[in-house]
């Protein structure tokens, strides 16, 4: 997977004049903010697919999300993948009314929802499932939120971009100011969730360009860490 590294120059370096800790130092001091990012190639993605049908009766609304779920779910598996990669137990009925001033509320039929989540290891199957997916009834494609196999790799990476980002702005700045660096005083880090773009909402139809649209998709995962180091005197 091809990935590059940006350490980004955002964040701040502070002087003991404007602190970015709660806990304050009550000796010369130089606090900084470090971020990396890294932009990756995803290989998997998580497609939120949906199945809405109205009809007269319950059981009949009931019976035609389910047959257009197990229908998907068979071109799925014909596919290759795995039950432990599909999730479609959910179902949501509900009674549809007609409103008109001064009349009671006129029960026209019921609306059946199914959700069906899947996750596609192999991204070039993706536009196909799709196709499938609408070819047998789903008419709702929610969302595709694409991953990468290697995300814990890629998440360590930006980690240590950010580290790095840190340690240059102090030693940068503290140089500027004809001032040195005596270690390490305090490290906060929090774990940053990664950027996945969302590609493809609410559609219910795709031309033939859209298969290849994906193969160019990019994740992006951001670390940052607030370091505060001690100035010689």
């Amino acid at each position: 997977m091809k990935h590059s590294v940006i350490a980004a120059v955002l964040g701040s370096v502070l002087f003991a004049s404007a602190p970015v800790f709660a806990d304050v130092p009550d000796f010369p001091h130089l606090e900084t903010v470090g971020v990396g990012e890294v932009i990756a190639v995803p290989d998997m993605a998580v497609i939120h697919v949906q199945v809405s049908v109205t009809e007269q009766s319950a059981a009949a609304a009931k019976q035609a999300s389910d047959k257009a779920v197990a229908n998907f779910i068979k071109q799925l598996k014909k596919a290759g993948l795995s039950q432990k990669d599909i999730q479609s137990a959910n179902i949501n009925l509900q009674p549809q009314y007609k409103y008109q001033q001064g009349k009671s509320p006129e029960l026209t039929g019921y609306q059946a929802s199914r959700d069906v989540t899947v996750m596609v290891r192999k991204l070039p199957m993706l536009n196909g499932l799709l196709d499938s997916a609408l070819s047998e009834g789903i008419n709702r494609i929610n969302n595709i939120e694409f991953k990468a196999s290697n995300m814990e790799a890629l998440k360590a990476e930006a980690r240590l971009a950010a580290i790095k980002d840190a340690k240059a702005k102090a030693k940068a700045v503290a140089d500027g100011f004809g001032e040195e660096l005596d270690g390490v005083w305090q490290i906060r880090y929090f774990e940053q969730q990664p950027i996945r773009p969302v590609m493809y909402k609410a559609a219910r139809a795709m031309n033939d360009a859209v298969g290849e649209s994906y193969q160019n998709a990019q994740i992006t995962v951001t670390d940052r860490v607030e370091v505060t180091y001690k100035i010689s005197n």
